[in-house]
């Protein structure tokens, strides 16, 4: 049996992940986060735990805090580059 396409199990722990850093300037829409339990939607941050998208144009930047079960959780956070 063979497999047609695809990522084969070797090469799909590469997709996972941050896909940006602290800092980096990014567009509307792009991909933050793939399949991380690690990390939660902050401030102009759509989207669930597994994935995780800019709701708008800004600079990336990172919160830890304790959830209610007092775990220390981060949160994927975008500073809006128009601000008011």
């Amino acid at each position: 049996m063979t497999k047609v396409g695809g990522l084969t199990a070797k090469y799909y722990k590469e997709t996972k992940g941050l896909k940006t850093s602290g800092g980096q300037n990014v567009k509307s829409g792009t991909i933050l986060t793939r399949e991380g339990h690690k990390w939660q939607p902050g401030l102009n941050v759509n989207g669930k735990k597994m994935h995780l998208t800019a709701g708008c144009d800004g600079e990336v930047y990172f919160t830890r805090k304790k959830n209610p079960s007092r775990k220390v959780v981060t949160y994927v956070n975008i500073k809006s580059a128009v601000e008011k």
